[in-house]
């Protein structure tokens, strides 16, 4: 009865606009945060399981929270619940909980950061495999299952759309833009790509954003691709339709809690600036950027706006 109550309310509400059309009025993108998972590294949470950082929502429920603040401190528009790795196919393969209760917290403490204050809750659904692993193993009827119970627990709890981030898989792109669309749940699709122009399972950029754009999401964009292969595709970007990237910073060194990035605040947000047309709807950071790259994205986009 809880479910059904939220999605009638969800679809009745939903602050009862699209957000990106917040950026069209503002004439500048939304801030989406930066990296959780590796900041939660830094700062002593385990990693090592297939749970990654999801597991600090129920271990470490302060950790998460403080992140989620400082990312609006730092100036985010967009916050994204800790639910990289809290989809059905990863969590099966732990035993320290379950999908359901890693969400619900997940959602909740984002939920808790943004109240009061003029920021949505994105809720990260993540590729069902591997965000990097071409090939596959599991069946489409797992894929399925993955990806609708995953992006259904996110929406009833309360997330204002859902980023299905990191996505390389052709496959698994048609289940969320079908379930999505077919449901009314506001989503986004953020695409990942190996410098070649192309998606993992080999379909070109173009062709696959044609291919979302129909099932009218929110937004579409790339992310945890590094400066350098973004100069590479981003031609590929339908400007025509509200876009939008995060970029993996050139994360160089994980281990022993030790995170090194190629790119400092300074330089990525110069190198936003020059970029900042391609960005439409939303901008922030990926994989070793921190609430200070944020505060620097914030400066230029003020400047810019």
């Amino acid at each position: 009865m809880n479910i059904i109550l939220n999605r009638i309310q969800r679809t009745m509400s939903l602050h009862k606009i699209n957000p990106f059309e917040i950026a069209a009025r503002k004439k500048r993108p939304l801030i989406l945060d930066g990296a959780i998972g590796s900041e939660l590294h830094k700062l002593g949470v385990d990693t090592s399981t297939p749970l990654w950082s999801s597991i600090a929502n129920l271990t470490s429920p302060n950790l998460v929270a403080k992140l989620h603040q400082d990312y609006i401190s730092a100036g985010a528009d967009i916050i994204t619940t800790n639910t990289f790795r809290t989809n059905p196919s990863v969590v099966k393969y732990s035993k320290l909980s379950s999908c359901s209760k890693l969400v619900i917290a997940a959602v909740k403490l984002a939920l808790d950061a943004s109240r009061g204050k003029s920021v949505f809750v994105a809720g990260s659904n993540a590729p069902s495999e591997d965000c990097y692993q071409s090939l596959r193993k599991l069946s489409g009827k797992e894929l399925e299952s993955n990806h609708q119970k995953h992006i259904d627990l996110l929406i009833d709890n309360g997330v204002d759309f859902v980023l299905n981030e990191t996505q390389s898989h052709f496959d698994e792109i048609k289940i969320i833009c079908r379930h999505c669309a077919r449901n009314d749940i506001p989503f986004v699709v953020s695409l990942y790509s190996d410098n070649s122009k192309t998606i993992l399972s080999g379909e070109s950029l173009s062709n696959i954003f044609k291919y979302i754009t129909a099932f009218g999401p929110l937004a579409i964009g790339v992310n945890c691709i590094n400066m350098k292969s973004f100069n590479s595709i981003k031609t590929s970007l339908p400007l025509s339709f509200p876009c939008g990237f995060y970029l993996n910073l050139g994360l160089k060194k994980f281990n022993d809690g030790v995170i090194k990035n190629s790119a400092a605040p300074k330089r990525y947000s110069d190198f936003v600036k020059q970029n900042i047309s391609l960005c439409t709807a939303f901008v922030g950071s990926c994989c070793g950027s921190s609430p200070a790259h944020t505060k620097m994205l914030k400066k230029v986009i003020n400047v810019s706006s």
